[in-house]
C-alpha cells in the first residue's frame, strides 16, 4: 500500500473499539489439498481472540481481510480493524498491543521501522535480516513471505510513452524531466521525504526534480491524472491493478527501488500461543500471490469496484480456506 494507497507513516488517531468481531472455525496446514479443500484442522483456533489491522490502501486491505476471514473460519474471535490507517498507525498499534497482527512490507521494515540503509535485493535475505532484527529489538515476528514484490515505481502517460518510442527507463525519465521544465511528476505526500522514496531515484540518476515540477496528489488521483496527461509521470505501485486498465505505462526500473515483498507482522507473545496454526494459515494465503495474481485481485476492487471483503472471500474459497 481508502486508496489513498500509501505505505504511509503519517500517524492517524487510533479509535478504540472500532473493530467488528467475527467468529467461526478451522486452522492448520500451509497448503490446500488437491481437491481444493483446506487441510487446516477445523476449530484449531476455537475461542482465540485476535485483532487484525491493515494499512489504508487496497492491497493491504485485501491482505488484512484475507487473514481476518481465514482466522475466523478457523474458529478465532476476530476483531477486524482492517483499513486502520497508515504504516505508523498500524505499527504503533502493534507495538502497543492494540492489534495483534497486520501485513507489512520487508523494505518498509528494514528502512522505516529499523532505520537501516542499503537493503538487500534478494527477497529471502531481506526477509531474514528484517525478521531477525525486528524480533530481537522489538518483539515483532515476521511470518510468511509473498512471491509478489509491490515496489515503488513510476508510470508515464501512455501518449508520452508513444512519443518516446517505447517505455522510459528510470534514467530516461529523469533526463526527460530535467530537459523539460514543464514536465509534471505526481506523487503522494510522503514519497519525497521517505528514505525509501524519491531520494533513491535522484541518487541513482544524478537528477534532482525541482519542487515546482512535483505535484502532490492522493494516490488514486495519481493514476487517473497520469492517464489523462495532467501528470506526465506518476508515482505508482507495481502490483496496482489500474496500471493495465489505464493509459499509463510502467517506467522500467533496473533495481533502483527496494523490495517490498509482504509478510504478516505479529506481536510475538501472541503469535507463540498458536504459532504453527498461524504460520500454516499465512503460508496458505501468501503462496499463490505472485505479482500477476496480486494485481488481478487489486483490480477487482480498484477497477471493477468489488467490495474488499468479497474479493478476499472469493480468494480464500479459491485456495480452500473458506
Amino acid at each position: 500500500m481508502t486508496f489513498p494507497r500509501t505505505r504511509g507513516f503519517t500517524s492517524v488517531a487510533l479509535l478504540a473499539g472500532a473493530g467488528l468481531v467475527l467468529a467461526a472455525c478451522g486452522g492448520g496446514d500451509d497448503t490446500a489439498s488437491s481437491d481444493g479443500e483446506s487441510d487446516v484442522d477445523a476449530a484449531a483456533l476455537d475461542g482465540v481472540s485476535v485483532t487484525v489491522g491493515s494499512k489504508n490502501f487496497t492491497e493491504n486491505i485485501l491482505l488484512g481481510e484475507m487473514l481476518a476471514q481465514a482466522l475466523a473460519a478457523q474458529g478465532a474471535d476476530v476483531t477486524n480493524q482492517v483499513n486502520l490507517g497508515g504504516t505508523s498507525v498500524n505499527r504503533d498499534a502493534l507495538l502497543a498491543g492494540d492489534i495483534d497482527v497486520y501485513p507489512d512490507y520487508n523494505g518498509t521494515g528494514w528502512t522505516v521501522h529499523l532505520g537501516n540503509e542499503d537493503p538487500s535485493q534478494d527477497p529471502e535475505e531481506l526477509y531474514t535480516v528484517t525478521a531477525e532484527a525486528d524480533l530481537e529489538e522489538n518483539g515483532i515476528r515476521w511470518v510468511g513471505l509473498s512471491p509478489f514484490n509491490d515496489t515503488y515505481g513510476f508510470a508515464s502517460n501512455g501518449d508520452l510513452t508513444a512519443e518516446n518510442g517505447g517505455p522510459f527507463d528510470v534514467q530516461g525519465m529523469f533526463d526527460y524531466i530535467a530537459a523539460n521544465p514543464d514536465a509534471v511528476v505526481c506523487m503522494e505526500s510522503e514519497f519525497p521525504d521517505r528514505p525509501d522514496g524519491l531520494v533513491l531515484f535522484e541518487e541513482a540518476t544524478g537528477v534532482t526534480i525541482p519542487q515546482n515540477q512535483i505535484q502532490i496528489l492522493d494516490t488514486g488521483l495519481i493514476y487517473t491524472e497520469t492517464a489523462s496527461g495532467a501528470c506526465d509521470f506518476g508515482e505508482v505501485f507495481t502490483t496496482d491493478g489500474r496500471i493495465a486498465a489505464l493509459n499509463i505505462d510502467l517506467v522500467e526500473d533496473p533495481g533502483v527501488s527496494i523490495l517490498y515483498n509482504v509478510s504478516y507482522t505479529w506481536n510475538d507473545e501472541h503469535f507463540q500461543e498458536h504459532a504453527d496454526t498461524y504460520t500454516e494459515i499465512v503460508d496458505t494465503i501468501l503462496a499463490p500471490l505472485d505479482n500477476e495474481k496480486m494485481a488481478e485481485l487489486n483490480a477487482k476492487r480498484d477497477v471493477d469496484g468489488e467490495d474488499a471483503s468479497d474479493v478476499a472471500a472469493q480468494y480464500l474459497a479459491e485456495i480452500g480456506l473458506l
